[in-house]
């Protein structure tokens, strides 16, 4: 795989990623796209398609380790506890379908 696939899956994932998985913060849904987190989400899950490795168990281990600053910074909390459980399993189902792909 050259550097421009890779660079052009990775930009295909951040978007997909970003467009179908939100934030949930008193109903209010922020699509990672416009937290401007999509990107990172997807930089760290990369290597699972790659790999060919991806579960559930391990995206969840990824989403755990990715803080989220609140308040100006004052607070991080995990990504998983801001994402609903549909966000999740959606986020695996778009995982696996890139993983068919490549």
């Amino acid at each position: 795989m050259t550097s421009t696939n890779t660079t052009e899956l990775l930009e295909s994932l951040a978007a997909e990623i970003g467009e179908n998985v939100y934030i949930d913060v008193a109903k209010w849904h922020l699509y990672l796209s416009d937290a401007k987190m999509d990107r990172l989400v997807a930089e760290k899950l990369y290597p699972l398609i790659v790999d060919k490795t991806v579960n559930e168990d391990q995206v969840l281990e990824i989403l755990t380790s990715i803080p989220v600053k609140i308040a100006s910074g004052r607070k991080e909390i995990p990504l998983i506890d801001l994402l609903p459980l549909q966000c999740q399993v959606n986020l695996v189902d778009i995982l696996e379908k890139y993983q068919r792909e490549i």
